[in-house]
């Protein structure tokens, strides 16, 4: 339904009332016509503004003027007028006086107030009335697209793409950029996608993540630039999400933006309680394969519609997984994630699973089941490729492949090290002897005296002598390889010795 605003060009061009523009179209601001007239109030009165109210224009037959001695008693007569919002007005001619006052005309141009003619056979009232039916007609149709765009919103939910198609009709309803924005700040659903710059874009994120964390039902509004933006939480607390709107909402638009919300609210609920049903199944169903019965796994997973992929799998282990890094995982249709006490067993196919974790900033540790019998295991070196304490998806193949020497970088390790080797760096300092570096450089000669007396530039004997003192301050028998492997991982556990430096 396609109804004229009530505006001050509508009324000017409302057939019978015969109205006539006087101000020049060019001495008027661009929207001077074209503004909401709220509503049109008469008065005769000097000064009228106490009695007037924003958005409304005023009707006059100008008998106030009749003592008027010069310019200026018009030009403050207008000028009051636009300090009280006054936007336009209307003369009654050949009532008090032929015409509008010249005076008045000037001070109206001055202030750029619009001022038009109202002919004799014109009633104030007439003009009155055209307005009230405009103001009438434009609220009947706005009410009247409200409640066809809600009744859109509710019929969009019921399709397929459910709450993705709630937030593109939405955003077709209001002309705006509209989308879903979860409690980690991530846009889940957004139309027109890309719309908004950059800088709205960051702020609706900042202020998302806000409101959510609040965890109660709220709403909010901000203005980036031109933009404004309106928030609104979903679900019940408010802790879903966030809807967000990159418009200027009327009282209709709101009512309408509120039942888009409480759509998507109530559809991430029942969202939420599937999700967790189906967590509860997945649980279950590890836990059958941790007990060896796959079987049995294999039988819920296919009743309950869960991928359980065939051996070969990937398990890996994600620590303290972020609701970001679940919710991603989560939607991958290959793998299968299940939350287990403070970290998430993912399972999926190798080269789906390891292209999926590969873009994770998480540290994720990962290897590899050839058959459900090793699924234990396969947990276990997951868990220990995590202690290589590098961020992204760690394989446990990887690590082996560097043998012990992974096991080295680990904090326990490092700190053992640490307190193995202190009797020695206690003596060289309480003595100013010089073990720790003697056996560096002996480990680093593949334990030959000759070659680290060299390095040391001192006797071989020097050398003999200062090994024997460390092994005793030690306890280790240097003599043995069981010794000199206590001594050589210690050294390189501690970043002592350069691993590479002796292979």
């Amino acid at each position: 339904m396609d109804v004229p605003r009530p505006t001050l060009r509508a009324l000017l061009s409302r057939h019978g009332l015969d109205l006539r523009l006087a101000s020049d179209p060019a001495d008027l601001p661009a929207d001077a016509l074209d503004r909401e007239i709220r509503w049109v109030h008469s008065s005769d009165l000097l000064d009228p503004t106490p009695f007037l109210s924003e958005g409304l224009v005023l009707l006059t037959t100008g008998t106030q003027f009749a003592d008027a001695d010069s310019d200026a008693d018009y030009d403050a007569y207008v000028e009051r007028l636009r300090r009280r919002g006054v936007l336009g007005l209307g003369f009654g001619t050949e009532v008090v006086r032929d015409g509008i006052p010249a005076p008045l005309l000037r001070a109206c141009r001055i202030h750029a107030i619009p001022v038009w003619e109202v002919p004799y056979r014109t009633p104030f009232i007439a003009v009155a009335r055209a307005n009230a039916e405009a103001v009438a007609a434009a609220a009947y149709a706005r009410r009247t697209w409200a409640l066809d765009a809600q009744r859109a919103v509710a019929v969009a939910a019921l399709g397929r793409r459910g709450t993705d198609a709630v937030i593109a009709e939405l955003s077709r309803r209001l002309d705006a950029w509209v989308a879903v924005v979860d409690a980690g700040g991530r846009f889940l659903h957004e139309h027109p996608a890309g719309r908004l710059d950059a800088d709205a874009a960051a702020r609706v994120r900042v202020e998302a993540v806000g409101l959510t964390a609040r965890r109660v039902a709220a709403g909010g509004s901000f203005t980036v630039g031109d933009t404004p933006v309106t928030l609104q939480t979903l679900g019940h607390g408010g802790g879903q999400g966030v809807l967000a709107v990159a418009a200027s909402l009327d009282e209709q638009a709101r009512s309408v933006v509120t039942t888009a919300a409480a759509i998507a609210g109530a559809a991430g609920e029942r969202r939420a309680d599937v999700d967790h049903g189906r967590e509860v199944l997945a649980a279950g169903i590890l836990a059958a394969i941790d007990r060896g019965d796959d079987s049995l796994a294999r039988a819920v997973a296919d009743a309950a519609g869960i991928h359980l992929p065939h051996p070969p799998v990937a398990v890996a282990v994600a620590p303290h997984p972020s609701p970001h890094l679940m919710t991603a995982l989560s939607r991958h249709p290959t793998l299968l994630v299940v939350r287990h006490e403070s970290e998430a067993i993912i399972l999926g196919p190798p080269n789906g699973a390891e292209v999926a974790l590969a873009a994770v900033s998480e540290p994720v540790g990962m290897s590899v089941a050839h058959s459900w019998d090793e699924y234990g295991d396969a947990l276990t070196r997951a868990r220990i490729a995590l202690t290589r304490g590098r961020t992204g998806l760690v394989r446990f193949e990887d690590s082996a492949q560097l043998g012990m020497l992974a096991a080295l970088g680990h904090d326990d390790a490092r700190q053992l090290a640490e307190a193995t080797l202190e009797p020695l760096r206690a003596h060289d300092r309480e003595h100013g002897t010089a073990l720790m570096p003697t056996l560096i450089a002996w480990m680093g000669a593949e334990c030959g005296h000759d070659a680290a007396a060299r390095t040391l530039e001192v006797h071989r004997h020097t050398v003999r002598a200062r090994i024997e003192q460390a092994q005793r301050l030690l306890g280790l028998d240097l003599t043995t390889v069981a010794g000199r492997s206590q001594a050589w991982a210690a050294l390189t556990a501690s970043g002592a010795l350069n691993p590479a430096a002796t292979t």
